[in-house]
């Protein structure tokens, strides 16, 4: 196994209390993902206290979290590795109060022996959020350690400030960790490195080289089981505010002072505080056909499954820039893409029937879904006589690198930051609250639901919005495949 760099790891041993230890997330994820932390050497000491509903014992939780990773975990599960992990196991019932989870703890550390960290994880329904903070403020807890929220962080904006009341009222700003999992992952964080570590880019990365910006999260999974919590919340508080804003900010922040969190995190909040207030009639809602049938769905509901919207950032960089987001359920594809359409020469000298123009503005693409691509494409001339030009690409994966076996999944890198106590890929109090605040107008007067067809791209009033531009997705070639001999 390769050895781990000093200083990817946290600097102590930590002693992890996992709330919803038998819920689906930590099943699916956390449990298989703290488990290669270890096994790969990331922690140098740890012990994994999980809590939830379930009356089970540490052997029971045992084998759950041994069940979980057969059926979840993208690795082979090393019979020795998982015999070390399973011993660092520990478990208490909810139902036992603070004293019982205290004692558990306070064994856990003994047993480390040595000066550690507590981080806990919450991975538990938005209503179990708060009785699960003052648990471990009873438990007297707090010290020393930090704690993982999930979204979503409030679902307006006298929520998000009540409930961020509420959490330092028992934690620090600097102890909470508000996770976004799109963050985590390696192609959210390469666009800082892209952006700030290229001179070809960053000159042209502002309002006179770039026409717009979409954000493109459609997604063909319906609601499974989610459908009493996605009633309540919706495409835009579930996905919008705590997904694809946080990858607008990323892509269009000053440059940091530092590379470090906090600078990162300040000029996050300011792209937020520039943003302009969201107007209901740059909005379309939809929702699929067949949604109000599911189980746990209202018969007339007007909750969208559906969103896109155009919204502005008023800043030097980027005003009069528009930026396109559109997220949904039950689409055609489930892609992940950011794209950049540059401004077209002001003028062409290229005859008419050249092709100049013919498919739309040279764009810079992000594919942030697990592959990791990037895309660049422009005009270049047809091989043969006469001036005809096509649209061409350069294509980069992250497979090319030969280095993709070494990407950590994103929930893995961010158990990991937050462990370091890295804030840089989470989110603050501050930056959640205004984006909340930009919402207003729209969350008070929403535009009507339009129903689309399930497995296809949205209600055809999205045209309109985007117009005179058009949307990326569907693309109109695929991504080369390096595999394939002339791909």
């Amino acid at each position: 196994m390769a050895k781990i760099p000093p200083g990817v790891g946290p600097r102590f041993p930590q002693v992890v209390v996992l709330f919803g230890a038998t819920g689906d997330l930590a099943r699916r994820k956390l449990l298989p993902g703290l488990y290669h932390l270890a096994s790969a050497g990331f922690i140098p000491g740890y012990r994994i206290v999980g809590v939830s509903l379930d009356d089970l014992n540490a052997d029971g939780f045992r084998d759950l979290a041994k069940a979980s990773m057969a059926e979840f975990s993208s690795r082979k599960l090393v019979e020795a590795d998982w015999q070390a992990f399973a011993a660092k196991l520990d478990y208490v019932p909810l139902g036992a109060g603070a004293a019982t989870l205290k004692a558990a703890v306070e064994r856990a550390e003994k047993e480390l022996g040595v000066e550690c960290r507590r981080l806990h994880y919450l991975s538990v329904p938005p209503s179990a959020a708060l009785p699960a903070v003052r648990l471990i403020g009873e438990a007297q807890l707090v010290e020393r350690s930090r704690i993982v929220m999930e979204k979503p962080f409030g679902t307006d904006l006298a929520s998000a400030v009540s409930l961020n009341a509420k959490l330092h009222e028992v934690f620090a700003e600097d102890q909470i960790f508000r996770i976004d999992h799109f963050l985590g992952k390696e192609p959210a964080q390469n666009i800082l490195a892209f952006r700030f570590a290229n001179g070809l880019f960053e000159p042209i990365w502002n309002r006179n080289f770039i026409d717009h910006v979409q954000i493109d999260v459609p997604e063909t999974l319906g609601l499974g089981k989610r459908s009493a919590f996605y009633e309540q919340t919706g495409a835009y508080r579930d996905m919008v505010v705590t997904h694809l804003f946080q990858i607008l900010a990323f892509m269009a922040m000053e440059p940091p002072t530092a590379l470090e969190p906090a600078p990162i995190s300040e000029e996050k909040n300011k792209v937020f505080r520039s943003m302009l207030p969201i107007q209901p009639g740059d909005v379309v809602r939809g929702q699929y056909n067949g949604y109000r049938d599911e189980e746990g769905v209202d018969a007339e509901s007007e909750t969208e499954t559906f969103i896109a919207l155009k919204c502005f950032i008023d800043n030097w960089r980027w005003a009069g820039v528009p930026f396109f987001l559109r997220t949904g359920k039950r689409m055609a594809e489930g892609q992940r893409i950011i794209s950049i359409a540059f401004r077209e020469p002001p003028k062409s000298m290229f005859p008419p029937g050249s092709g100049v123009g013919a498919q739309g503005p040279d764009h810079l693409t992000f594919d942030l879904a697990d592959a990791s691509k990037m895309s660049l494409s422009f005009y270049g001339k047809r091989p043969g006589p006469g001036m005809r030009l096509d649209k061409l690409s350069l294509q980069f994966a992250m497979h090319d690198t030969g280095l993709a076996g070494e990407v950590l999944e994103a929930y893995e890198r961010l158990i990991l930051d937050a462990m370091r106590g890295d804030r840089t890929l989470f989110t603050t109090a501050e930056g959640i609250e205004r984006l909340w605040q930009v919402s207003t107008h729209l969350l008070e007067s929403p535009p009507p639901v339009r129903l689309y067809p399930a497995g296809s791209w949205g209600p055809k009033s999205i045209h309109q919005l985007i117009a005179p531009h058009a949307w990326r997705l569907p693309f109109e070639r695929a991504w080369r495949n390096p595999n394939k001999l002339g791909g």
